[in-house]
């Protein structure tokens, strides 16, 4: 294991060297600088696992540089050190963010015991952060058939090497979950697991999301602030609808990922990382390419191991536990009285297209649990447009059949929701943009 980095920002020399004897006995690796200015000139003070900062600097006071750290989002942790502390100060600076707050004359015990602590919950923090990221609320993979059982085999192989996967497959299946499979069970697994929803982020803001940007830089840019490349460093870095990157985000993209460094928004420091990444689409991004909406070269970076991920129609023998499943966490969540489905809802669930997958399921599970009353969910629980479409007949096909009801469905939303796209996309457990999407798909326009 690499030793930990440990950066000492005080002005007097003395200090700065007695600390670095100390440290440096104790294994690790220490660097020391003398003012605000010389910190953030230092290539690595992003990335330092400990900062110890005297709360008097010559250009600069400690605890505002302390709150600068704080709001580029630092996950190193922060010591601030004093030769005339005061209550106040160390109660200022517990506030902004430090772990302990440290009086001169520095003991050599005192600083050890100091530090180890800082780690120790430095430690626990980012554990407990790999936790929440990575299984989230009701986060769990379900599911026994054959198509799904084999994209979790996929994803399991490719985990171990450090091969870049796209996650191909609808809104909803699941992507995500697959990606953090991938991470848990990769040489990466010890480090963080960082998500970006390429479609959320504006196209002038993406670049300043991935990489980062100096203070400055730009109108709003108060502070220096890591990007999510920079957060991902000896993790994964899992790309969320990279289909929507625009072109000059494409570029970027593919350079740190041909050469693994890039400079932040505004800077000209070069950073490395070393970051395994995963993608996902919704999208086709072979016919993007061959459309030149999607770079050729990225496309081939991004795709070394493609894994298609079934979408819940596909394998409805998974949906019974899963909706079994969605019950239970939804109860135990809300503190309701664990509530059961009466056998005879199963041909409804089973024989429906859920065209928003394993997320429309969920929604629609949720809100049977909470406008029924009894404990049983029957068959008057059942959404309308889960019953209309078994009702659905003739059926020259099960395609069209599907789309019938797919297309009833969403209508039936868009009218609810006055055509609101936005509503009618929550009230759907979709995407608002793979709505759109279904829209033209359906030919569904107002009034008709």
């Amino acid at each position: 294991m690499a030793a930990r980095r440990i950066l000492v920002v005080d002005d007097e020399e003395n200090i700065g060297r007695s600390l670095r004897m100390i440290l440096e006995r104790e294994g690790y690796q220490v660097n020391a600088v003398r003012s605000a200015a010389e910190m953030r000139r230092f290539p690595e003070h992003g990335r330092m696992d400990l900062v110890l900062m005297d709360v008097r600097l010559p250009d600069a006071s400690g605890i505002d540089l302390l709150r600068e750290l704080q709001a580029a989002e630092i996950t190193g942790q922060v010591i601030m050190i004093s030769g005339h502390g005061t209550i106040a100060d160390a109660v200022e600076a517990t506030r902004a963010g430090a772990f302990d707050f440290l009086e001169k004359p520095l003991g050599r015990d005192r600083v050890l015991v100091a530090v180890r602590n800082a780690f120790e919950q430095g430690k626990l923090k980012q554990e407990n952060k790999k936790l929440r990221d990575v299984a989230g609320p009701g986060a769990k993979m379900i599911g026994s058939s054959p198509a799904f059982t084999r994209a979790v085999e996929q994803a399991s192989m490719a985990a171990r090497s450090d091969a870049r996967v796209l996650l191909i497959g609808e809104s909803g299946t699941g992507k995500e979950l697959l990606a953090a499979h991938i991470h848990n069970a990769s040489p990466f697994s010890g480090g963080p697991f960082v998500k970006v929803n390429c479609a959320a982020i504006p196209g002038d803001l993406i670049e300043s999301e991935l990489f980062g940007h100096e203070k400055g830089s730009f109108t709003g840019a108060t502070a220096m602030r890591r990007g999510k490349f920079e957060m991902a460093d000896n993790g994964t870095l899992f790309l969320d609808e990279i289909g929507d990157l625009h072109a000059n985000s494409q570029a970027k993209l593919l350079r740190v990922l041909q050469e693994g460094e890039f400079h932040r928004v505004g800077g000209e420091q070069t950073i490395r990382v070393s970051v395994r990444v995963v993608s996902a689409t919704n999208r086709d991004l072979s016919a993007m390419v061959s459309a030149e909406k999607f770079r050729e070269d990225l496309f081939y970076r991004v795709s070394v191991v493609p894994i298609r991920v079934p979408a819940l129609r596909e394998r409805p023998q998974d949906v019974i536990p899963m909706a079994e499943y969605f019950l239970d966490d939804f109860c135990s969540r809300n503190g309701f009285r664990q509530k059961s489905f009466d056998p005879e809802v199963w041909p409804s669930f089973e024989e429906y297209s859920w065209p928003g997958n394993a997320r429309e399921l969920r929604n629609v599970v949720e809100r049977m649990a909470i406008l029924s009353h009894g404990d049983v969910l029957g068959m008057a629980a059942i959404p309308l447009e889960l019953k209309l479409q078994r009702e659905t007949s003739p059926r020259s096909s099960v395609q069209e059949a599907r789309e019938s009801a797919e297309r009833g469905y969403v209508l039936r939303a868009l009218e609810d929701a006055s055509w609101n796209v936005s509503s009618a996309a929550r009230a759907l457990g979709m995407e608002r943009t793979n709505l759109h999407k279904r829209i033209r798909a359906l030919g569904l326009t107002r009034g008709k």
